[in-house]
């Protein structure tokens, strides 16, 4: 079917637009920290899976500058971003963080300015000032009423995306070498075990066994789903019709966190509100594709 990679690309959006209010219930029972680690106890084996399924009996081999070179990668491109990214959440709305983290390929661009890698022309630089103004109205509301907890919130958030677009630059390398495959999934076993000493105190706190069943099941399909099978369905999206068509569709996950979390959390939405997250996106779209075309790092509500 020719239209099967867009129905990938469309339903990777959909998982990953609704990870964000179901995440943000299952902090409720279990906390940002606790189920950031839950996710590193899922996700290693995810990808021992992943690997032997890929590469069968025969993993590929990096050397010692490259497991050096996926160190900083895999401990701040992810682990770091999905605390961040987590606590964020924690103290944000399912459609807020959706928005705040689309901010991704801005921070990607500037990195690439500042490490003198790709020039970035005139209209990059306009989206660019859009989104940061855009940011600016959206957190303004939660500045002027000294809402301090939730602005940390917003500004957590905004790290956590630099650190993605971080990863998104620094593993390219690796990427092109060894392919994605191997780059994701040694990534997550070489941040398994800080993660899993950090979160270990938040983990006792949770009483395991008197989680309700839909709580294991959403934490699995978050991993799993948004996690693993989400990432290989958008990367074989884009590898069949082309990251320039595919990328766009990023800019769906936000209505999808947003309307999922009006629908199921009663999320409440401004006009100011809704007016800056649109000034946003746009910003990011013009920066992204202003010029020339980059491909999107993405998501990570994963």
């Amino acid at each position: 079917m020719r239209s099967l990679p867009l129905l990938a690309g469309l339903a990777t959006i959909g998982v990953w637009g609704l990870n964000f209010p179901l995440q943000k219930a299952l902090f409720g029972l279990m906390g940002p920290m606790a189920f950031v680690g839950l996710r590193y106890l899922i996700a290693p084996v995810c990808a021992v899976v992943l690997l032997c399924v890929y590469y069968r009996g025969s993993w590929p081999r990096l050397s010692h500058a490259e497991w050096l070179q996926l160190l900083p990668v895999a401990w701040i491109g992810q682990a770091l971003h999905l605390l961040l990214a987590a606590e964020g959440l924690q103290s944000s709305t399912p459609f807020s963080a959706s928005v705040l983290l689309a901010c991704g390929p801005v921070f990607t661009l500037l990195i690439l300015r500042l490490l003198g890698s790709e020039p970035l022309g005139r209209a990059q630089w306009w989206g660019v000032g859009v989104a940061a103004a855009g940011a600016l109205a959206f957190t303004a509301d939660k500045l002027l009423a000294h809402a301090w907890q939730a602005s940390l919130g917003d500004g957590i958030l905004l790290l956590a995306a630099a650190l993605f677009s971080y990863y998104s630059v620094a593993s390219k390398p690796l990427i092109q070498r060894r392919g994605g495959v191997a780059v994701l999934a040694y990534g997550t076993l070489l941040g398994a075990l800080p993660v899993l000493l950090y979160c270990a105190p938040a983990m006792r706190e949770v009483a395991w066994f008197h989680l309700p069943p839909w709580a294991w099941v959403g934490s699995l399909w978050s991993v799993v789903g948004g996690g693993f099978l989400g990432w290989l369905a958008w990367g074989w999206a884009g590898a069949q019709r082309g990251v320039g068509r595919t990328a766009p569709l990023i800019y769906l996950m936000p209505i999808v966190a947003g309307g999922s979390a009006w629908a199921f959390m009663g999320e409440a939405f401004t006009v100011q509100k809704l007016g800056s997250a649109l000034l946003i996106l746009s910003g990011v779209a013009l920066a992204q594709f202003g010029n020339r075309k980059v491909p999107i790092d993405s998501p990570p509500g994963d």
